[in-house]
């Protein structure tokens, strides 16, 4: 299941986010309008062409200037995210975690990363639904124990050292409202979804921070940004995912002396897996539902990379939800309550843990 090259087209189809990034390799890129720019400043032909053409030019003109100023601000944020400094992975050494990893995203996830060949152990408290590859491993771990966890690091370290990228995959919702949710369940989310996280960094992230080198990859949501109705815990668990791992990221700059420790977030819309069965959206050009491949890459591509990020899935998510704290209001309550139907219908699936047993658990 090699990686997808991202001149194809979206699993999802023709998508608002497969033009952005064609136009910004195409229209927007300066290496095509700065040559034709100049050409029309500095040769005769030129001159007489653009005399004929200028309103043609004055367009090619404002895409270049659009297209340096995305630019510039991509590499402003490369270099800031990353404290401007490189670093070399080693992915015939590197020793991935990933939780979640034996269905959903995190099974693909861990197929497009053996597929590369890297040594990854999958921490899950399911069995692999799934032939395992030679270079992966599963351990079973209750993510909402903190026993399970150490007792599964110490297990990885074991068989394989120490990790050096942390993928937390794992998530759990229930999708009930705030008033009626059992507090036993807004607990587990928060065990799953939040607590997990430090567990896992407190365990792995010494070495990393050690070495100065290591990638620690946070699966957010969109929901972080905008609660909709039922989804309270789900979000407030996610939005604190997202404070944390930007917590993180701060502190490996400036307390643990550790600038090379990269840090991704990855913030999705709803995903066509067992967990949101259900779940309902718009689904056009704008807002879909992914593929869980198709998120799985994205995730894969951005750890391959060895550099720090944020990656919003799809893109127009951002703009419209992240971008939602600094609007007024009325457009911020309104937005939550349009989507009061979300997850009226969800019949979402949830593997538990009870008593040493696992079990399918469908939250209707």
């Amino acid at each position: 299941m090699p990686l997808r090259s991202d001149w194809r087209l979206q699993r999802e189809g023709l998508t608002v986010e497969y033009l952005g990034r064609l136009l910004a390799r195409t229209a927007f890129n300066p290496v095509l309008t700065l040559p034709l720019v100049l050409l029309a400043r500095f040769t005769a032909q030129g001159r007489t062409l653009s005399g004929s053409y200028a309103r043609q030019l004055k367009t090619i003109k404002a895409l270049l200037y659009l297209g340096l100023a995305h630019h510039i601000s991509n590499w402003l944020s490369k270099g800031v995210a990353n404290n401007w400094t490189k670093d070399v992975y080693d992915w015939n050494k590197e020793i991935v975690v990933v939780t979640g990893g034996s269905d959903g995203i995190g099974k693909h996830i861990v197929l497009f990363l053996a597929e590369c060949g890297i040594k990854v152990a999958v921490l899950d408290i399911q069995p692999m639904t799934y032939a395992p590859p030679p270079s992966v491993k599963y351990y079973n771990c209750d993510l909402a124990s903190a026993a399970s966890i150490s007792d599964a690091v110490n297990a990885v370290r074991a068989d394989f050292g120490h990790p050096t990228v942390l993928i937390n995959n794992a998530g759990i919702c229930y999708g009930e409202p705030m008033l009626s949710a059992p507090l036993a369940h807004v607990r587990k989310t928060f065990e799953v979804n939040v607590y997990a996280h430090h567990q896992l960094a407190a365990h792995l992230v010494p070495s990393m921070v050690a070495a100065n080198h290591g990638m620690i990859v946070t699966v957010a949501s969109q929901a972080a940004w905008v609660a909709a109705p039922r989804m309270a815990d789900y979000a407030a668990s996610k939005a604190a995912a997202l404070a944390m791992h930007e917590a993180l990221a701060a502190e490996l700059a400036t307390i643990y002396d550790a600038p090379k420790v990269r840090t991704v977030a990855v913030c999705p819309n709803a995903t066509k897996t067992p967990l949101f069965e259900g779940f309902q959206m718009y689904n056009n050009a704008f807002l879909y539902k992914l593929e869980p491949e198709t998120m799985a890459e994205t995730v894969v591509k951005a750890v391959l990379r060895g550099e720090s990020a944020m990656v919003a899935l799809p893109v127009t998510g951002f703009y419209l939800f992240a971008g939602a704290r600094g609007m007024p209001l009325w457009y911020q309550s309104g937005l939550r309550k349009k989507f009061k139907d979300v997850l009226t219908t969800w019949t979402g699936r949830l593997v538990e843990q009870r008593e040493g047993d696992v079990e399918d658990v469908k939250e209707e």
